[in-house]
């Protein structure tokens, strides 16, 4: 009677390295954190519940939900607040880069960093803005947001470097800052906001 022969396997090492760069925003970052308000009228949409009579704007209240408030303050003194960014919006922005350089696919790098930790540190006082955009069927409507006009801030990621190096992820990064942006009115959505570089190693 045969023996039955376990195979062996045999697991390849990942090359996983670690790394931090620094952004520094050349173009105001503009934040729109879906409200807590805004996420119940669209569940309120979605289960066909009856519609509420529509609140007056506040856009002092507008400005605050639309932040990434990381470390809040009993009076809202933004000096001692910690705000931040998704983290995943840095990274789909160096995902999107590709496009822009010859050698690196998108299905690629995607699989090969990632940016450490759900939000990154926003280093920067956030102040209201106010603009006019259009919404469903070209109705135009008065949105109040906070936005960082000074910001930087420092990235950490994690990358696979038997697949992309570090120089290559830091590119990704830097033509992501000019090609591709993060926030509202980013260069990807055919404005100008969010824009950042990656700020030299001293020599």
């Amino acid at each position: 009677m045969a023996t039955k022969q376990s195979a062996v396997i045999t697991l390849t090492e990942l090359a996983i390295q670690h790394a931090s760069i620094t952004l520094v925003g050349d173009s105001p970052l503009i934040c729109h954190r879906w409200s807590e308000k805004a996420k119940r009228e669209m569940l309120d949409k979605q289960m066909k519940s009856a519609r509420q009579i529509k609140a007056a704007k506040d856009p002092e209240a507008d400005f605050w939900a639309s932040l990434y408030i990381l470390e809040d303050h009993p009076q809202h003194d933004v000096a001692k607040m910690r705000f931040g960014f998704p983290a995943v919006a840095f990274k789909n922005a160096a995902v999107d880069a590709c496009s822009h350089i010859a050698g690196v696919t998108k299905v690629e790098a995607r699989g090969a960093f990632h940016v450490v930790g759900e939000y990154v540190t926003i280093k920067g006082t956030p102040t209201p803005r106010e603009d006019m955009v259009r919404v469903g069927m070209g109705t135009a409507d008065i949105r109040f947001r906070g936005e960082f006009r000074s910001w930087s801030a420092v990235l950490d990621f994690r990358f696979n470097s038997a697949v992309l190096s570090a120089e290559q992820v830091v590119n990704l990064f830097n033509t992501a800052g000019f090609a591709i942006g993060v926030g509202e009115w980013r260069p990807q959505k055919d404005g100008s906001m969010g824009m950042f570089h990656v700020e030299a190693s001293p020599a």
